[in-house]
């Protein structure tokens, strides 16, 4: 059973409204689970403002990362693939005075399965570290 104070709402929008609560604390384990947010006590308006934005924000990438890797039919969590995809570098040496030269590690084939389920484009190697 539930119970409202709002007087003017139908039992279906009640309920919905509900199932919505439910939602929104599902985000906030995650944001405090699996994203790892930690608390942060702020006092300024828009210190406060941009924390929470910046929650919402983690939240629907997290929440899209989901989405993709479940259309794609991958077993991956979004931890699982982040896990991946940190092993992933950029590099940039410099030889004596010469130009400094950039690029990024070996995509493996792991690596492009995680690109291609989130449909993100991989990095792209800088042809003079290539040629190293």
């Amino acid at each position: 059973m539930l119970v409202t104070n709002v007087a003017d709402l139908t039992p279906a929008e009640v309920v919905q409204r509900y199932k919505a609560l439910a939602d929104i604390e599902r985000g906030f384990r995650v944001l405090k689970s699996e994203i790892e947010i930690a608390p942060v006590y702020h006092r300024l308006p828009d210190r406060i403002r941009a924390h929470a934005q910046i929650c919402f924000m983690a939240l629907i990438v997290y929440r899209v990362m989901r989405q993709r890797l479940k259309q794609a039919k991958s077993d991956l969590s979004p931890e699982r693939a982040l896990a991946h995809l940190r092993k992933i570098q950029r590099h940039k040496v410099r030889i004596n005075q010469a130009e400094p030269m950039e690029g990024v590690s070996t995509i493996s084939d792991a690596h492009a399965q995680v690109f291609n389920a989130l449909r993100v484009n991989k990095p792209i190697k800088n042809e003079q570290m290539s040629l190293l």
